[in-house]
């Protein structure tokens, strides 16, 4: 009697082994069917149970693969690693772009954010991250008016003189912060000083991001006086053209009182000052 019992037991084991190996064929022949150009399986189909008309035990479930449960995760497009960066906008009629570095400054910032307000405009502000960090009420009212925030690195390093590892480091912590506190991250980016390097495109691709340079250095940062920073912005208007100013990393009252003067003159002269989409092309 035992005997008979041992071997019934056996002939189950057997039987339950034979099924785990059918059930195996069956997904591994689903993924040759794709691999060769035939119709994909559902998803989820060899992972969410037994082959029709077997059934295996609870235990056997445990044996399944655990990926590819589900429906497949939505993944971004990855934007191009450009060799350079982009330095003006594509668009139909007279459109501008206005960008502000360095920021966000409590001294400055909320300035140029009431200019901008006034005359119903959006720019767009490339942020560092120990300065957004800091200032974090400010990106939430750059998102509120429906400004487009970049990252501009932590610190504002020379990238050419950084390893690889801290050029990825000044981006994902600035992409955090952004995420945080303006509620997106951010798909732009622009390299402090104006200093691009292959790891630089490469790395803000991987993060998803666009490099942005400009057309019309302000250079404001000198503190020319405002009327020559008016000067400059007007001289350099035109389809697609992309300004730089600064918002912090010194004294921008002139800046801002630049900012209230070239403003309404450009919109009056039938400028259309806005803020760009991601492109691919």
């Amino acid at each position: 009697m035992q005997k008979d019992q041992l071997l019934d037991r056996r002939r189950l084991l057997i039987a339950g082994a034979a099924a785990l190996g059918a059930a195996g064929a069956a997904g591994t022949a689903g993924v040759l069917a794709v691999s060769g150009g035939e119709a994909p399986a559902r998803p989820g189909t060899f992972a969410a149970g037994p082959p029709p008309g077997r059934a295996l035990k609870a235990s056997a479930y445990r044996l399944q693969p655990l990926t590819g449960y589900g429906p497949p995760r939505a993944v971004p497009a990855r934007p191009l690693v450009r060799r350079e960066p982009l330095l003006r906008m594509s668009g139909r009629g007279r459109s501008m772009v206005l960008t502000f570095d360095d920021g966000p400054d409590p001294r400055y910032t909320p300035d140029i954010l009431d200019t901008l307000a006034e005359y119903d405009v959006r720019a767009m502000f490339f942020v560092c991250g120990e300065m957004a960090a800091d200032h974090r009420d400010l990106l939430a009212r750059m998102a509120d008016e429906g400004h487009v925030v970049g990252n501009h690195t932590w610190s504002h390093p020379l990238l050419t003189r950084l390893t690889r590892g801290r050029i990825r480091s000044e981006m994902e912590r600035t992409c955090e912060v952004i995420e945080e506190a303006y509620g997106e991250r951010p798909v732009w980016f622009r390299a402090p000083y104006g200093a691009w390097n292959r790891a630089a495109f490469q790395l803000g691709a991987e993060l998803g991001m666009e490099p942005l340079a400009w057309t019309v250095d302000t250079l404001d940062w000198t503190t020319p006086g405002t009327r020559t920073i008016v000067g400059r912005v007007e001289n350099g208007a035109a389809p697609g053209v992309v300004v730089l100013s600064h918002d912090a990393g010194g004294d921008r009252t002139q800046s801002v009182r630049a900012l209230r003067d070239y403003l309404p003159r450009l919109l009056d002269s039938g400028y259309h000052i806005t803020v760009p989409r991601r492109q691919y092309a």
